[in-house]
C-alpha cells in the first residue's frame, strides 16, 4: 500500500486533513461524494466494522507499526496512507492528533426517516442543537440506553463533524440517523407519541406512568440557548419536565437527554 511521508503541509493530497472545511468534507451539494474524518484508532475501528469506506489515512510514522497496525492491515491496498513527524501533523491539521491517527471515510447517502424509525420503539428528535459536543454526546447516550434511531432537523449540527464523533466515541456509527424536513408532527402518523423536554406550565413530570406505557415514543430535545420552539412544544403530545432540586431550572441538553433516555425506556 503507498505510504507517502509528508514534507510539507501543502504536499498534494494532505488537504483533505488541513484545509478543507467541515462544509466543503460535508459536499451538501453532493452527499454520496462528501466525506468525513474519523480520529483516534477506536474511533475508526467502529467505522470500519460498521462498514464504511475510508479513502486516506493520516498517522504518526511510530502507528504504522503501532496503534495504526491492525487498521492497516483493514483498508483496502490502494489507500493511500499520509506519515510525517508529530510536529508536522500537528501543523498541518492544528492539533496534536488524538493517538496519532486520522481516517478521512466517504459518507453515505441520507436514508428516508421512515426507513430509519420502521420498527423503533424509542426514538431521540434532535431540533437545533448546534454544539458538537452535545450532538456528540447526546449520540452516546442514546446509543448506550436504548433508543433505537436518531432525527435530526436540519438546523442541527452535523453528527459526522470530527469533534462530534470524536465525543461520541463512535457512537455515530452505532445507531441509525438521519435528516428530517418534515413537521415533527408527522411522527405521529408513523404511530409515535411525541414528547416534547421542555418547562411549561403543562409540563408532566418525566416519571409519569403514562409515558412509560407508551408502546413508541419520539424524545425532543432542543437547541442549548431557548430550548424548544414554542409551536413544536405545543404541538407534541406531551410536555416533559425533569424534576431539581436545589432551584437548578434545567440541565444541559446532553445530560438531560441521558436522563430522558434511562427513564423512558421500553419497560
Amino acid at each position: 500500500m503507498p505510504i507517502i511521508t509528508l514534507q510539507s503541509l501543502t504536499d498534494p493530497g494532505a488537504e483533505i486533513f488541513s484545509s478543507l472545511t467541515e462544509a466543503q468534507l460535508r459536499n451538501r451539494l453532493d452527499p454520496e461524494r462528501g466525506i468525513f474524518i474519523a480520529e483516534s484508532p477506536k474511533v475508526i475501528r467502529v467505522a470500519l466494522d460498521a462498514g464504511y469506506e475510508p479513502i486516506a489515512l493520516l498517522c504518526e510514522e511510530r502507528h504504522i507499526a503501532g496503534d495504526a497496525a491492525d487498521i492497516i492491515d483493514r483498508i483496502p491496498a490502494d489507500i493511500p496512507i499520509f506519515t510525517g513527524s508529530r510536529s508536522l501533523l500537528a501543523g498541518l491539521t492544528g492539533y496534536t492528533l488524538t493517538r496519532g491517527v486520522l481516517c478521512a471515510m466517504r459518507r453515505r447517502p441520507s436514508r428516508p426517516v421512515a426507513e430509519i424509525i420502521d420498527g423503533c420503539r424509542r426514538i431521540a428528535v434532535i431540533d437545533s442543537v448546534v454544539d458538537t459536543t452535545n450532538i456528540g454526546a447526546i449520540f452516546r447516550s442514546a446509543a448506550a440506553l436504548g433508543i433505537d434511531a436518531v432525527l435530526l432537523t436540519p438546523t442541527s449540527c452535523d453528527p459526522l463533524n470530527r469533534r462530534a464523533i470524536r465525543v461520541s466515541m463512535g457512537s455515530v456509527f452505532l445507531i441509525p440517523w438521519t435528516w428530517i424536513d418534515t413537521p415533527l408532527t408527522s411522527l405521529s402518523q408513523q404511530g409515535f407519541k411525541t414528547v416534547a423536554m421542555a418547562l411549561t406550565d403543562r409540563s408532566i413530570s418525566i416519571d409519569d406512568p403514562r409515558l412509560a406505557s407508551e408502546p413508541r415514543l419520539a424524545i425532543i430535545l432542543g437547541t442549548e440557548g431557548d430550548g424548544l420552539a414554542a409551536p413544536t412544544i405545543a404541538a407534541a403530545d406531551y410536555t416533559v419536565r425533569i424534576p431539581m432540586s436545589h432551584n437548578v431550572d434545567s440541565l444541559n441538553v446532553a445530560a438531560a437527554s441521558a436522563v430522558a433516555f434511562w427513564q423512558l425506556r421500553p419497560r
